[in-house]
């Protein structure tokens, strides 16, 4: 099963993978929504997942789809190639990690490598994930009650750091400019003693703060 909300690459990489005898894709997404749905009716041993949807990232259809059927082998076949959204893909569960440059021969080669239960990443791609899990210094300490400090917006953009979000992708989905998007960052790395976006993230994952921010009414 293939998500992208690019129609032409997808359909373009239909044709490319139908070629092999033991590929067959049985549905196709263009949306998180459309995904999980497809997925239900489908049940696919593997799904090619982008990283940027219309309605979200390829993380939220990651989880959404892994939450009902945990079989599900979900590789990630995307332009991003920041640090971030590898981790926040293999953390959510994903099984590989590709970039849209990757060879064909490569990619089919990947895939059904995953198939039989490999990772499905570069040896690059794995001395990252290694070095990052490798570092084993917590975040400066904060003695703060967070939730109280920090404002709903700036927990906002603390979720959305931890997704792994850009700051487009932020201004996106808070309706807010990429301006506004710097000042609450600013204010965050601040109020909490930190140095830069990935502490940021990583600080939100330990303390809990990597899902939306509802206040108390």
């Amino acid at each position: 099963m293939l998500v992208d909300d690019a129609v032409l690459f997808r359909e373009s990489l239909t044709n490319l993978l139908e070629q092999q005898p033991d590929i067959n894709i049985v549905g196709q997404a263009g949306s998180v929504q459309e995904a999980l749905q497809v997925a239900r009716t489908h049940k696919p041993d593997l799904i090619l997942m982008d990283f940027s949807l219309p309605d979200g990232t390829g993380l939220d259809a990651t989880l959404a789809i892994l939450a009902e059927m945990p079989q599900t082998k979900i590789v990630f076949l995307t332009v991003h190639e920041d640090d971030e959204r590898l981790f926040s893909a293999i953390r959510v569960g994903a099984r590989g990690y590709l970039f849209k440059n990757t060879h064909a021969n490569e990619l089919v080669k990947t895939l059904r490598g995953v198939a039989r239960g490999e990772a499905g990443i570069s040896r690059g791609l794995a001395r990252r994930i290694i070095e990052e899990f490798a570092r084993t210094a917590p975040p400066p300490p904060v003695d703060v009650d967070v939730k109280t400090e920090l404002s709903t917006r700036e927990l906002d953009v603390v979720y959305q750091l931890a997704k792994g979000a850009s700051n487009r992708e932020i201004a996106a989905a808070l309706f807010i400019s990429e301006n506004t998007v710097k000042n609450h960052i600013r204010n965050v790395l601040s109020k909490l003693h930190l140095r830069n976006r990935r502490e940021i993230a990583r600080y939100a994952r330990a303390k809990g703060l990597a899902s939306p921010f509802e206040p108390k009414p």
